[in-house]
């Protein structure tokens, strides 16, 4: 059989307020809500990357580190100190901001998903690659 066309809309995140959510991922990233109704949300990049948001009433975050995470985001950032302070001074919850591994910091968004904040140097990042 040969492989239908399949490719990748865009993460859904569940939540109990899909607006509200996405209101913090647009400012956290400077995207634009493209699509809101009472139960599905969209917010896009300029270079066409989105999230999607989808009410989910009876939504419970993960008991980290006893229930694992099993999905989270990741935001590349350049200045790890100043992108934990956007993203707290928007709603985020700092879980673990450990000196232990300087690359990465885990928060919480105001539904309880998880995201982390990951400094990468352009030796691991390099320009142009994805």
């Amino acid at each position: 059989m040969t492989r239908p066309s399949i490719e990748l809309e865009y993460p859904v995140l569940d939540c109990p307020d899909p607006i509200g959510l996405a209101r913090f991922y647009s400012a956290v990233l400077g995207w634009e809500i493209v699509r809101a109704d009472e139960d599905w949300v969209v917010a896009k990049s300029a270079a066409g990357h989105a999230l999607a948001f989808q009410l989910a009433p009876y939504f419970t975050p993960l008991d980290w580190p006893a229930e694992g995470v099993h999905t989270h985001l990741d935001f590349e950032v350049t200045d790890m100190d100043a992108a934990q302070a956007w993203v707290v001074e928007l709603g985020a919850e700092v879980v673990d901001d450990s000196a232990e591994h300087p690359g990465f910091r885990v928060f919480r968004d105001p539904a309880g998903h998880f995201f982390c904040l990951c400094f990468r140097t352009e030796s691991e990042h390099p320009a142009g690659s994805a």
